[in-house]
């Protein structure tokens, strides 16, 4: 857990591994240490270091100076970064790894900056999309390679759909719009992400959500379609991937629900493989929900 190879910083951090090594031979950046084998490996800190150091990579900061600096001075400087609030592209970079390190170190108090920040810069369309998602793709590639506690990825997960609803509940509910969406994730299904920002994207163009979040039993979803009649369904598929199964709940709701249009989101290499009725829609991206939904409104 607390044991990292150079190739797993790679992923994490978005640094090649010849660039980390780079770093170390001339600036002394990182310190590895040495297994009983002789084979190099990174402790946590070494690892934070490294996010550190990345973040600040487009300043004034020459990378030599960066990799020279104990960590305080590293942090300091990435307080006096967040607080400067100066956009630029190179930013996206900067907010990916520190809300990776606040999930490492459990710091609830620098995501809640780091969010702030990021909604009054981007939006939170664009939170999401440039930041939010990268990040809990590396997240997910640490946990998949036991690198992060299961208790820090509850942590961070739990902190985005606090701060994502909280946005979500400052939009006016729709009284008047003909077009329902009623929006789930299918048993077995936890990560609420990109439905909670289809809710807050369908709430924003006027329409009525009747959001039903997680781990949605199907019996309880049947019931739920056929008390609301909603127009339009939208769902996720994202943590399992079985075809099969997959397959059997995309033919369920082509059976059962024939009068509403059906929205499936999930990877776009997965939703090549699953076939689906001239019923269904299937999305590769956010902006292909934001065109559907522009589309409705026209």
């Amino acid at each position: 857990m607390n044991s990292f190879s150079i190739s797993e910083l790679q992923k994490f951090s978005g640094i090649k591994a010849h660039t980390i090594r780079t770093w170390e031979q001339r600036y002394n950046a990182l310190k590895p240490n040495r297994s009983e084998g002789n084979t190099r490996y990174y402790n946590g800190s070494q690892l934070r270091r490294l996010l550190n150091i990345v973040s600040l990579l487009n300043t004034d900061y020459k990378v030599s100076e960066l990799c020279s600096m104990p960590d305080k001075k590293l942090v300091k400087l990435l307080d006096e970064k967040l607080s400067q609030s100066i956009l630029a592209d190179h930013a996206y970079e900067y907010f990916i790894s520190q809300i990776i390190s606040a999930t490492i170190q459990f710091n609830e108090m620098q995501f809640d900056k780091l969010f702030a920040n990021c909604i009054l810069r981007f939006g939170l369309k664009g939170t999401y999309v440039q930041i939010i998602y990268p990040a809990l793709v590396r997240l997910g590639i640490m946990w998949s390679k036991d690198a992060i506690l299961p208790a820090q990825e509850h942590f961070i997960t739990n902190l985005i759909r606090q701060k994502v609803l909280a946005v979500i509940d400052a939009l006016p509910i729709a009284t008047t719009s003909t077009n329902s969406w009623l929006l789930f994730l299918p048993e077995d299904e936890f990560h609420e992400a990109g439905l909670l920002l289809s809710n807050f994207l369908i709430r924003q163009a006027g329409m009525k959500v009747i959001y039903l979040g997680a781990n949605v039993p199907y019996d309880s979803l049947k019931l739920a379609i056929k008390e609301i009649k909603p127009t339009h369904i939208l769902f996720f598929l994202v943590r399992k991937n079985n075809n099969k199964e997959d397959m059997e709940l995309i033919n369920i709701l082509n059976k059962n629900f024939p009068t509403q249009k059906i929205y499936l989101g999930c990877d776009s290499s997965r939703l090549n493989d699953l076939k689906t009725s001239k019923y269904f829609t299937k999305l590769h991206s956010v902006q292909d929900l934001e065109n559907k939904l522009q589309q409705i409104i026209v």
